[in-house]
């Protein structure tokens, strides 16, 4: 095994495309890797859901979010906007949704193999 890894997301292992959606996933040191872009108007209810057939999100992620800003709202009824520059973990059970003009791109560390997967 070489000591050093490195990916691309240009040239993704995987991709997903769910409504307001694009999913980039590079395999790395036997995991996954995403890169998510949330189009304005996305919400995981609206836009993931459907796929994936469950009341809430029930992925737990930890990530960057290199831009835009995600409303994430637990099932708890605790809320928290994450912006651009951010990084954070995001247990399961919850709803979140693009709040700006922009697309939020995030890159995410733990969670992408499962997310937006039926």
């Amino acid at each position: 095994m070489p000591g050093v890894e490195n990916r691309d997301f240009s040239s993704p292992d995987e991709t997903r495309t769910p409504d307001k959606t694009s999913i980039a996933l590079v395999n790395l040191a036997g995991g996954q890797i995403g890169r998510y872009t949330f189009q304005p108007g996305w919400r995981w209810s609206e836009c993931i859901k459907p796929v994936v057939n469950t009341d809430s999100c029930q992925v737990d992620h930890i990530g960057y979010i290199i831009s835009g800003t995600l409303h994430v709202k637990h099932d708890d009824g605790t809320e928290v906007d994450v912006k651009g520059g951010e990084v954070y973990r995001i247990a399961p059970g919850h709803d979140a949704w693009n709040t700006g003009q922009e697309p939020a791109v995030v890159v995410e560390f733990q969670g992408a193999g499962n997310y937006a997967k039926g």
